[in-house]
C-alpha cells in the first residue's frame, strides 16, 4: 500500500539521519584494518635454495645449517634494524627445474628480501635468472662457476670462482708437485666440472706441464672403469677429478683396483666427510683446492668452529662456513641499507669490503665476486690436512 503524504514527510529525514550516521561511522572503522606500520614488525625473510635431499645432499644441509646458525646470532643480538630474521629453506634436490621452482616461490609468495644459494653453479645458473629479473640480491654460497655473477647486477657471491681454483691447483700441481704429465677425468654435464677442468688445462699447459688424456663421465654414473682404464695407459703422473664427492670417492676406489697407483689432485666439491667414508684410503696422497682448514689458526674461523661445534655436536665442513659468511655478509649489508627495497639491499651488498668470514677476509669485487684466499688441503691416514693458504 503507497505512503500517505503526511508519513512520508515524517519518515524521509529520519532516513536520511540514519544514512548519514552510517556513512559518518564507516572512517572510525578503518584503524581496526591491519596497518602497514604493524605488518612491517615482523621477521625479515630470507630464502634459501639448496640440495637438502638427493646426491648432494651434504652440500646443502651444511650450507642451510651454517646460514640457520648466522641467522641464530644476529636474532640474539637484536636482528636487523629492530626485527627479527627468519629463513625459508626450499629443497632443490640438486636438480635444475626443482631450484626453479623454488626461487619462484620465494620471490611470489614469500617475498624474501635476499635469496641465499644455490650450492652448485648449474642450478645458480638458474635461479640467478629469475632473482635478476625480480630485481632480488641473491648471495650464493658455493658457486663458483664465473657465469655466475655475470647473469646481472643482483648476483654476489661469497666464495672464490673457477679461474682462481683451477690456478690454484696447476700451479700446486706443477710447482709444488713438480708433476709434468697430468690427466683429467670431468663431469660432461656440470657446469662446475667443466669450467674447472678447462681452467686447469690452460694454466697447467701455460707452466709447461702436459695433458696426456682427457675423459669424461655423467652425473650419477656409478662405473667409471673404462674412462679410467683409457686415462691409465697413458702413464699420467697424476689424475685431476674436478667433480662432486658422490662420484669422486668411488672413482678414486675403481682407480685403486684397475692399479692407478698415481694421486688424484680436485676442487672443493671435494670437500664433505661422505668422501672419505666412500673412498675409504683410496685417496691418500691426494690433494684438492678448498675454501677453508679446520686446523687453519684464523681467530674467525676458530671462533666459528667453536660456536658450529656448541650449535651442532659436531665439527663443520665447508659448505657450513660459506652458508655462515653469505648471511652474515647479507645481514650487514640488511643493516647498512637504507631501506629493504632490492635495489637499497643491492647497493648495500656491493659495499661489502674486508669482511672477516669464517671462511676468510673477503671483499666484493665490481664483478661482485669475492676477492679471497684458497687452501691446499692433503688427504691421509681417512683426514684431511692443511697444506697451504694460496691468495688471490
Amino acid at each position: 500500500m503507497p505512503l500517505r503524504p503526511l508519513a512520508f514527510a515524517v519518515l524521509l529525514p529520519l532516513w536520511l539521519l540514519l544514512g548519514a550516521c552510517e556513512r559518518r561511522a564507516e572512517p572510525a572503522a578503518q584503524p581496526q584494518q591491519p596497518a602497514a606500520p604493524q605488518a612491517q614488525q615482523g621477521p625479515i625473510l630470507l630464502g634459501s635454495v639448496g640440495s637438502l635431499t638427493g646426491p648432494e645432499a651434504t652440500f646443502g644441509v651444511t650450507v642451510r645449517d651454517g646460514i640457520a646458525l648466522a641467522v641464530e646470532e644476529a636474532n640474539a643480538r637484536g636482528g636487523v634494524k629492530g626485527r627479527p630474521l627468519a629463513v625459508r629453506f626450499y629443497d632443490s634436490q640438486g636438480k635444475p627445474e626443482e631450484a626453479a621452482s623454488a626461487v619462484t616461490r620465494l620471490i611470489s609468495q614469500e617475498r624474501v628480501s635476499v635469496i641465499l644459494g644455490e650450492v652448485s653453479s648449474s642450478n645458480s645458473l638458474v635461479i640467478a635468472d629469475a632473482a635478476q629479473a625480480a630485481r632480488v640480491p641473491m648471495v650464493t654460497p658455493a658457486a663458483t662457476h664465473p657465469d655466475v655473477t655475470k647473469k646481472g647486477d643482483y648476483i654476489f657471491r661469497v666464495c672464490f670462482i673457477d679461474p682462481f681454483q683451477g690456478k690454484v691447483m696447476a700451479k700446486f700441481a706443477r710447482e709444488t708437485l713438480k708433476l709434468g704429465r697430468v690427466a683429467l677425468l670431468q663431469d660432461q654435464k656440470n657446469a662446475y666440472s667443466l669450467g674447472l677442468a678447462g681452467v686447469f688445462v690452460q694454466e697447467f699447459e701455460r707452466l709447461g706441464g702436459e695433458v696426456v688424456a682427457r675423459e669424461s663421465y655423467a652425473k650419477g654414473d656409478t662405473d667409471f672403469r673404462a674412462p679410467l682404464t683409457q686415462l691409465r695407459r697413458a702413464r699420467p703422473e697424476a689424475l685431476y677429478v674436478p667433480g662432486f664427492y658422490g662420484e669422486v670417492g668411488i672413482i678414486a676406489r675403481q682407480a685403486r683396483e684397475l692399479g692407478f697407483t698415481v694421486p688424484l689432485l680436485g676442487g672443493d666439491g671435494w670437500e664433505s666427510d661422505h668422501l672419505l667414508e666412500l673412498a675409504g684410503n683410496s685417496l691418500d696422497g691426494s690433494y684438492y683446492s678448498a675454501h677453508y682448514a679446520l686446523d687453519n689458526p684464523a681467530p674467525a674461523l676458530q671462533r666459528f668452529v667453536a660456536a658450529y661445534r656448541k650449535r651442532y655436536g659436531r665439527v663443520p665442513e665447508a659448505g657450513a662456513a660459506l652458508g655462515y659468511d653469505a648471511a652474515k655478509v647479507a645481514i650487514a649489508a640488511l643493516q647498512r641499507s637504507r631501506s629493504l627495497a632490492g635495489p637499497d639491499v643491492r647497493d648495500a651488498l656491493a659495499s661489502t669490503r674486508d669482511f672477516e668470514g669464517a671462511a676468510g677476509t673477503l671483499s666484493l669485487d665490481a664483478q661482485r665476486n669475492a676477492v679471497k684466499p684458497a687452501v691446499i688441503l692433503r688427504i691421509g691416514d681417512g683426514r684431511r690436512s692443511f697444506v697451504t693458504t694460496v691468495l688471490p
